[in-house]
Order: C-alpha cells, then structure tokens, then sequence
C-alpha cells in the first residue's frame, strides 16, 4: 500500500500496470469508462479481506472468556470512533495539506503531528502505574486536539470535519458493521450469507441511478455523512468472504494436529505455484482484457488445484481443501459479473471487482500459509509480518515521519536528483517505503504498538 503511494508520476512515470488502472500514465487523470485491474488494484481489498478473516479470531477469545456481549459492542463501537478521529487526524497532520509548499516550519509541525499519536494510542504495559498510563493518554489527546484548533490550511481554512482519509473512513465503517455482523451471524453462515444479498440487492436497486422510493431514500441518506453513508457498507462483499475464511481459520488452529505433512514436498509446491499463479493470470488478463483467455485459463488453473488438493489426510491440508473451494466460488462469481458495469473496476468499485478480489485473497492466503506452516519460511517475510502488527504506524509515518525527516536532512534532493529516470524513480519510491517499513519493524520488536 506504501509503496504504490511512492511511485514516480509525470513525464517519468512506470507502464500502465504500476498504477491503479483507472489512473493511468502519464497524466494519471481518472478514467471511470477504463476496465480492468492492476496488482495495485489488490492492495486495499486485500487490507479489508485481512480485517474480515481477524474477526473470528479476535472476538471469539473474548466470547470464551465470558465477556458479555454487549461489551463486546461497546468495544467494537469504541474502536470505530477512533478509527473515525484517526481518519480526520492524519489527513489534518499530513504535510502537503497543512499548505502546497512545505517549509521547515510545516515538516516540523507534520512531525509533531504524528508523534503525539504514540501517547495517544501506543498500549502501555500494564506494569505502569495507572496514573502514568492516563496522564500520557490525557497528554496526547490534548495536544492533538489543540493541533486541530490551531492548525490552519490553503483550502478550507481551519479544521473540517469533510477533511478526512477515506480509506480509513471505509475501515472504521467495516471495523463496526463488519464486526457486528460476524458477532450476529457467528453461528449461522447461510444468515450471513443472507445478509450479502440483501446488502447487493440495495446496490443493484441504486446503481447507476436509483428511483425514486424507500430503497433510495435508505441508501442516500446518512446521520453523519463524513463519517457514514450507506455505499461504503458495500465493502462487506469483501468482509464477509473474509469473515468465513476466518471461521475456517479459527477451526483450524483450535484442532490443529502436528502430525508431518501427509503430501509430497512437490504436491505443496505445485499447491503453491497455482495460489500465486491464479492473482497473477487474472491481474494481467484482465488488465489486457483477455476475458475468454483468462476465465479459461482461471478455470484451468482452479481445476488444477482441485485436483492437487484432493483426498486431504490431515487438518491443515483440509482446511487449504476447504478455503479452496470458497476462492473458486468468489472467483466465478465475480467473472460472471465482469461484463456488468462496464468491465471490472477499483473506481468506482464494481460487483466483479469485490468478489474476484475476494477469491483472489483466499488463493495468496493458502500461498503464504504453505509458505510459514508447512515450508517454515516465515523469517523470509520478518518484515512484512512486522508492520502487518502494526499497520497504523507505518500508515502515518510514511507521510508524517519518513518525508519530512528527509527534507529536513536535505536527503530528499539527494533522492530527486537520483530519481532520473522511471526506473530510478522506482528504486527512490522503494528506498521510502522500506525506511518506514524498518522504523515499524523496530517498533514492533520493541513492543510499541498503536492500538485502537
């Protein structure tokens, strides 16, 4: 996600496929009418698939611990909330919206911005006195609060509540929605499922243009419509996949055997070889717009794992079975709906788009578990699963800490000057992205951890 923000733009842009396809190089202009998908398209719907798999696996050890259920709301609308103020914060804190042309004093304040969010959500040790851990909380909240009272902008003057992260807007709204409805339909799949068409036959009654009527009236109207409307529920189409592949997940670590893998080492790897290849055959095909070539081979390649993944023997290969079957079933779906809206889209989002991503997600979750639990090769993605723990760091810190740390230190014209061709630009927008990634990683490993 960090990285696709880092690439060059203008006259030294990448080829097509290194962009979200509906802003394409060199002008990078929005192009709604534009169909397909790039691997950058599979960023955010996999961030979201992520979410909805960790549901199960989060709330569930609380429901066994006893804690009552209307706790567990609470809870769940109180991570909303901050969600939603984070969403406002970090975009009020970035530089290049506190003005156009950043100076030392607009770094510094884009610094002090971000570090007054580490009192502000960092977990304390419980061995801290409580004194301590609530003056430091009380601290960073109200100096965050008086940076929103102070701060002025180019464009809107003071703070604004239309001023926000929109992709953080659509997580707060999933952390809610998506959480309640894994905590209503826990025990009743075909309820959730249930639940999915309703929410898509909302969508198909006010796409492109609803008429007139109650229908339209729900899905237009909103209490606080900075923070909530009706279209980002949408996003479930990816939640839910996501919350039912957690449910497999859950299953499985509770009754995990430890017995060796009863397939050859070269089953797994061709297992493997077809999760990886069934992103990359879709992306790429649908990008060309290949359909026929690319439902065909989609379908060759998911007969080809059916066929590797029969007759499992142990839990771990049923579950990779079981996930399967569901990436094949959200694959097909989505392909049946390609044509519907003018071909697949990340922007605005199409029906095919959701779930083909969906299935997309499960393949590459089957990849890296082959990859950790049965190859043991997780020190391979340290670094990955370091700032997987700790997302919302490296989300603000690669525009609040990374960029202005380099201006001031001048570094960032080193990396202009450097950056003179795409290729260079891209090794420039690299060398950005893993100075975060390491600053996250070293917080990780220290126990910092932003949590909401």
């Amino acid at each position: 996600m960090l990285l696709s923000g880092q690439l060059p733009f203008g006259e030294h842009s990448l080829p097509s496929w290194m962009y979200h396809a509906q802003v394409p190089p060199p002008d990078h202009v929005w192009n709604g009418n534009l169909p397909g998908i790039t691997w950058v398209d599979l960023v955010f719907p996999f961030f979201l698939f992520s979410m909805g798999a960790a549901f199960p696996l989060a709330l569930s050890g609380r429901l066994e611990r006893g804690v009552p259920t209307w706790k567990i709301c609470l809870t769940i609308l109180e991570r909303g909330l901050l969600l939603a103020f984070f969403a406002l914060y970090v975009q009020a804190i970035r530089p290049y919206v506190l003005t156009e042309q950043p100076t030392t004093q607009t770094w510094l304040m884009a610094l002090l911005g971000f570090f007054l969010l580490f009192p502000m959500l960092t977990r304390f040790p419980s061995t801290w006195k409580p004194s301590l851990r609530w003056t430091l909380r009380f601290s960073g909240w109200l100096g965050a609060i008086l940076f929103l009272a102070l701060a002025h902008y180019p464009k809107g003057g003071s703070f604004s509540l239309g001023r926000s992260d929109i992709i953080i807007v659509v997580l707060a709204n999933m952390a809610v929605f998506g959480a309640l409805l894994w905590l209503a339909t826990r025990k009743h799949l075909l309820l959730r499922l249930g639940m999915l068409g309703i929410l898509c036959a909302f969508r198909l009654s006010n796409m492109p243009k609803g008429i007139p009527g109650w229908v339209h009236d729900f899905w237009t109207w909103s209490p606080a419509p900075w923070i909530y409307q009706l279209y980002y529920l949408q996003y479930l189409f990816i939640i839910i996949p996501g919350t039912i592949a957690g449910d497999l997940l859950l299953q499985w670590l509770r009754g995990r055997d430890e017995a060796l893998p009863n397939w050859p080492r070269w089953r797994y790897a061709a297992i493997a070889s077809v999760m990886f290849a069934m992103p990359v055959v879709a992306v790429v095909g649908l990008k060309a717009r290949w359909l026929v070539g690319t439902t065909a081979s989609l379908i060759a390649l998911g007969a080809t794992g059916w066929a590797l993944l029969f007759q499992p023997k142990t839990k771990t290969e049923s579950l990779f079975r079981q996930l399967f079957g569901w990436a094949i079933y959200w694959l097909v779906l989505g392909l049946c709906f390609e044509p519907y809206e003018g071909g697949i889209k990340k922007d605005k989002a199409t029906l095919s788009y959701y779930f083909v991503t969906s299935g997309l997600a499960i393949c590459l979750l089957i990849f890296f578990t082959i990859a950790f639990h049965i190859w043991n090769r997780r020190k391979w993605a340290s670094l990955l699963i370091d700032n997987g723990q700790n997302p919302m760091i490296a989300y603000a810190g690669i525009n609040n800490l990374v960029i202005p740390v380099l201006a001031l230190t001048s570094l960032e014209r080193v990396l202009d000057a450097f950056a003179t061709t795409p290729g260079l630009g891209f090794v420039k927008g690299a060398i950005i992205t893993l100075l975060v990634a390491l600053f996250v990683s070293l917080c990780t490993r220290i126990k910092i951890f932003w949590r909401t």
